[in-house]
């Protein structure tokens, strides 16, 4: 059940989102090994932020997982995703926060109930 949460300031009313969230979705469940039919990608464009002072193009990631994540997948996964938005955003990778976040299954709903 991965989700990947993505906020920029960068403004998406002229971008194709769909290939931004298509490719973030397979390169999650690819890298993770997880069925990408249980990965959720949520992509937030014109947040207000700020990095370093500058209002320049910035963006905020987190990945919640059940289980998947380690360091090695962790910093592929940094790589991957930074790569997708300096790419499709323009967004230097330099400009780009991920957190990792790996959960219990008791702590996620879905279908009513919990993993």
């Amino acid at each position: 059940m991965p989700c990947l949460n993505l906020s920029t300031n960068v403004d998406l009313e002229k971008i194709d989102t769909s290939a931004i969230l298509s490719e973030a979705s397979k390169t999650v469940a690819t890298v993770i090994g997880k069925p990408e039919s249980y990965v959720m990608v949520v992509l937030k464009g014109s947040v207000p932020m700020a990095f370093g002072g500058s209002q320049e193009p910035a963006a905020f990631g987190e990945l919640v997982s059940i289980g998947g994540l380690n360091s090695d997948v962790n910093k592929k996964l940094s790589a991957a995703i930074a790569s997708i938005l300096e790419t499709k955003l323009s967004i230097p990778k330099s400009r780009f926060y991920l957190q990792f976040v790996d959960t219990k299954g008791s702590f996620f709903g879905w279908n009513g109930s919990t993993f």
